[in-house]
């Protein structure tokens, strides 16, 4: 068996002196974070059995920020798994030791998601939540930011220009992108339907109007017929999908560009059709992934959530360290795409 790697064996990788890592190793003296730093890499390189005491020294020099987030639907997979990717994120922040306060709201109200806001604001140096686009909203954004407390937007922008930044997927282009599956995907021109959980929900707008304009430009041979809102939720689409499905027997295709999926998923289920129509749905659950591969749904657009915690708990960190930004910007992800052959 081959000898552990020495204390002499790291300096020399890491091109210091055993003193210094000594120094880094027992937390004596300053040492420089770049040269901390450098002796970890090389303890993790070279397989240094205390690599993970070199970690825990650096994080205790650390500066500590408790992040508030403030998500939807408590019981729902995707805001669960959503939760778990933030703490995760947080959890291995490189430049600071954090801190998660994350809630959920049960509904839309924007009252609900005011006081929940304010409350985290009262805890944390930063915020990050999910909202419909509501001037409460804005006005509740505005006096944080008036107290130092960034605020960024995920999913769905809201409070434009107030806000400290928005963070999520190009949902135009998610529109797009559905709208050009289906028009691949169906036999033949038809009917097609789109779902919004509520239009105060900019990127349910914005896929929205990028479903439209798909189809206006590219496929005018389909007809897109008027949008249906469902709250988001499960009944609401079921009902409307099974009429639609009554009604429409040319139905090319459907889009559920926000929250009630599985309510269409169950209504094309029961409908037992030989050949349903083209169905494109956001974000991969357990609901989607079977649907996918009964072939019930045709792809899957979702949000790269490990990504999107990760760039979002950098992007908090410096807001707090370095005051807001002079022109709040948007942090545009590329959007995963899930298909009955790559599930």
């Amino acid at each position: 068996m081959a000898n552990r790697p020495t204390i002499a064996d790291l300096a020399r990788e890491s091109g210091v002196s055993v003193a210094t890592v000594d120094r880094v190793l027992n937390n004596r003296l300053p040492v420089r974070e770049e040269t901390a730093r450098r002796v970890y890499e090389a303890a993790n390189s070279i397989g240094y059995h205390a690599a993970g005491l070199i970690r825990q020294r650096m994080r205790q020099e650390l500066p500590e920020y408790r992040l508030g987030f403030l998500l939807q639907k408590p019981g729902h997979h995707f805001y669960q798994e959503f939760a778990r990717e933030i703490e995760n994120a947080v959890a291995q922040a490189p430049h600071f030791r954090g801190v998660p306060a994350i809630e959920f709201c049960a509904s839309q109200s924007p009252d609900e998601i005011v006081t929940k806001l304010k409350s985290l604001a009262g805890r944390c140096r930063s915020i990050g939540l999910v909202a419909p686009d509501h001037p409460s909203i804005t006005a509740a954004v505005d006096e944080l930011k008036g107290k130092d407390i960034p605020v960024f937007s995920l999913l769905s922008d809201f409070a434009a220009g107030v806000r400290e930044g928005y963070v999520g997927v190009n949902n135009r282009k998610a529109g797009r992108t559905a709208a050009w599956m289906i028009a691949k995907a169906a036999r033949k021109p038809g009917k097609v339907a789109i779902f919004v959980g509520s239009h105060r929900f900019h990127g349910h707008e914005l896929r929205e109007i990028g479903f439209r304009a798909f189809f206006r430009e590219e496929a005018p041979e389909f007809t897109v017929l008027d949008t249906m809102v469902n709250l988001e939720t499960r009944q609401i689409t079921n009902e409307a999908m099974s009429e639609l499905l009554r009604r429409h027997p040319d139905l090319a295709g459907c889009y559920v560009a926000g929250g009630g999926m599985e309510g269409a998923i169950a209504a094309t289920r029961e409908a037992q059709m030989e050949q349903p129509p083209v169905m494109i749905v956001n974000e991969i659950t357990p609901e989607s992934r079977a649907a996918l591969a009964d072939n019930i749904v045709t792809m899957a657009i979702a949000t790269p959530l490990p990504r999107l915690c990760r760039e979002l708990t950098e992007l908090m960190g410096h807001a707090i360290e370095r005051g807001a930004a002079n022109a709040p910007g948007q942090t545009f992800l590329p959007f995963d795409i899930y298909l009955p052959e790559n599930i």
